[in-house]
């Protein structure tokens, strides 16, 4: 289930982004401070145009989604509680249910046309994931991550 972030996950929320998996496969690698997050927080409820979604597994809060309206394509990212679903040893289904009820979320409760997101390319099992649920490499491009260049690899879906 998805259901709107509120004030109460900021923390728990800032510890899944900061677990060590998560990091390795973010645009921004070093540890998040409190007061950096709690800025992106407060910035992203207050804004319109962006979705900050708690993600539940059975009941307990799992992964948080951002669906950002703000570009001609809206964008959307995730990030899961990889230590916490990974002890409960359902780390994949949740990742799955995840990917399916935002696309759900993105297409029926948004009304969207389209939704895309950047992946590191290194990144192969999200890359995979999003296949499975309808995404299309659309291009590559490089960009700077903590100092090197990377490739991302854009995937983009349209309305079911």
């Amino acid at each position: 289930m998805l259901r709107a972030a509120a004030e109460a996950d900021r923390d728990v929320v800032l510890a899944w982004r900061n677990h060590p998996e998560v990091r390795s496969v973010s645009f921004t690698t070093h540890v998040i401070t409190p007061d950096e997050h709690a800025g992106w927080w407060q910035r992203a409820l207050d804004d319109p145009q962006r979705h900050v979604l708690i993600f539940e597994d059975g009941g307990v809060p799992a992964g948080v989604v951002t669906i950002d309206l703000r570009d001609s394509v809206p964008t959307w990212g995730f990030y899961l509680d990889v230590a916490g679903l990974s002890e409960r040893g359902v780390l994949l289904p949740a990742w799955m249910r995840l990917e399916k009820e935002t696309v759900d979320f993105a297409f029926g409760q948004l009304g969207l046309d389209r939704l895309g997101g950047e992946t590191l390319a290194s990144n192969r099992q999200v890359i995979a994931l999003h296949r499975r649920f309808g995404f299309r490499e659309t291009r590559r491009y490089e960009r700077e991550v903590d100092g090197a260049l990377q490739t991302v690899v854009w995937t983009e879906r349209g309305r079911p």
